[in-house]
């Protein structure tokens, strides 16, 4: 590994190691493999044993975001008994002793797979205060901005120079849209424009935008070249933080255009699509799926606003909660089919719960107070439920957890350090998981 990668990594918390292959896997696989056909480094992903090594090694995660808030009740820690509890009772499950709503028929069969936390305590009331936060891990330190988990992740998890995009980011809401959650902004934060999402969504395909219809593939190849050209000149006469991100984001562009019929879910044999379901988050959860099984880092798929019910709540998620119940049982279920999900970590949640009260319209508000999220795949625990609230769902009784310990738990899961510190020039001191907060070592396996 070259010192400037060496330097680039340090920079960015990350061993030097964490991008290369194990020594011992290196040498048992060219054992395997016949290492007298090793002549170059170059070669050694061309060996297919040394490919599906590495395929294996490494990690991924999925993050099914809720956007809007969906209610705990109705989902993973009903309360059928209590005043508050709603009209849908609570089923039995894999596990023993376990209920989750009835509206959950396909998860309930499959609680033996997942770890869930019925006792997230957060502070944001407001939406995308809340999203912020959970995105984020910690509260703002204007004015630095602190990067995503997305992009965290992106930056650990991606292969250098695979052209797969780090971080992808599949929202069905178009831009301009009053009920998008995620707004343009600095995704990435001091880690730079190169581990900034992808976004992507709605027709399922991304369009070669990479070059105009009236230039042949010539003419194209020139312009490169010539831009190339120029960059170098700018760069080697002056450093510019601007035209470094403009650099990233151009490389970020064209490698994804080379990858492009990754997201075209008509390649896909339709039994699939038809299994997840019409809906743009099924579709998104497949596209999802499929992403990670050719190397995605890290695939975020968000659904709109659509679990934001303050009024007629019950109505709404009689058709809301079916659809998510299919789309987690059929997502992990494909995953682990596929071998994918012991290095596939699997995050389903909001930004908060909805209060255990009805409003005067049928409704259930914002609650950060106490609620639920599910957790499933690599580094996770099989079959816990972690923590509890009372009765009525109005306080934590057991393991308050917040996102700096959702936080630590991701990271540990997939094998990175929670507190690694990010080392750049011109910041104080901030860490993966500031405080040094716990894990949720419950939820681990």
């Amino acid at each position: 590994m070259s010192h400037r990668l060496n330097e680039r990594l340090l920079r960015a918390g990350c061993p030097r190691d964490e991008h290369t292959l194990h020594r011992r896997r290196f040498l048992e696989g060219a054992a395997g493999a016949g290492a007298l056909s090793l002549m170059s480094f170059s070669g050694l992903f061309s060996l297919p044993a040394f490919a599906e090594e590495a395929k294996r090694s490494q990690k991924h995660c999925i993050l099914l975001w809720l956007c809007g808030a969906p209610s705990q009740f109705e989902t993973w820690d009903p309360k059928p008994e209590s005043a508050y509890g709603g009209p849908f009772g609570a089923i039995e499950t894999s596990l023993p002793g376990v209920r989750f709503s009835s509206l959950l028929p396909q998860c309930a069969t499959i609680a033996d797979r997942l770890a869930i936390v019925r006792s997230m305590k957060t502070k944001p009331n407001e939406h995308f205060q809340g999203i912020d936060l959970l995105n984020r891990g910690a509260e703002p330190r204007p004015p630095f901005v602190r990067p995503t988990l997305g992009s965290v992740l992106g930056q650990q998890l991606g292969q250098l120079d695979s052209p797969i995009p780090s971080f992808v980011l599949l929202d069905p809401c178009p831009e301009g849209n009053e009920f998008k959650a995620f707004k343009a902004g600095n995704w990435a934060g001091w880690l730079g424009a190169e581990y900034a999402p992808v976004r992507a969504g709605g027709e399922f395909k991304i369009p070669d935008v990479a070059r105009l219809p009236d230039l042949t593939a010539e003419d194209h190849e020139d312009r490169e070249a010539l831009r190339r050209f120029m960059t170098k000149k700018f760069a080697n006469e002056r450093q510019s933080a601007a035209a470094a991100s403009q650099n990233a984001a151009f490389a970020r562009v064209k490698g994804l255009m080379s990858c492009a019929h990754l997201f075209d879910l008509e390649r896909l044999p339709a039994a699939d699509r038809q299994r997840y379901g019409p809906g743009a988050f099924a579709q998104h959860a497949l596209l999802a799926r499929h992403l990670v099984e050719n190397g995605a880092p890290f695939v975020m798929v968000a659904n709109g606003m659509n679990w934001d019910c303050h009024v007629f709540q019950h109505e709404i998620y009689q058709m809301l909660v079916p659809e998510v119940d299919k789309i987690i049982f059929q997502l992990l279920s494909d995953l682990e089919e596929r071998g994918l999900l012991d290095s596939t970590l699997v995050v389903m949640m909001g930004e908060f719960g909805r209060t255990p009260w009805l409003n005067p319209a049928r409704g259930r508000d914002h609650y950060p107070d106490a609620w639920s999220l599910a957790l499933a795949g690599c580094g996770i625990r099989r079959g816990v439920v972690v923590g509890a609230t009372d009765p009525d769902g109005v306080d934590v009784t057991e393991k308050p957890c917040n996102e700096k310990n959702l936080f630590a738990t991701i990271f540990t899961a997939l094998g990175l350090d929670p507190y690694a510190e990010y080392d750049l020039p011109g910041l104080p001191t901030f860490h993966r998981v500031e405080d040094r907060a716990e894990p949720i070592r419950e939820a681990l396996a």
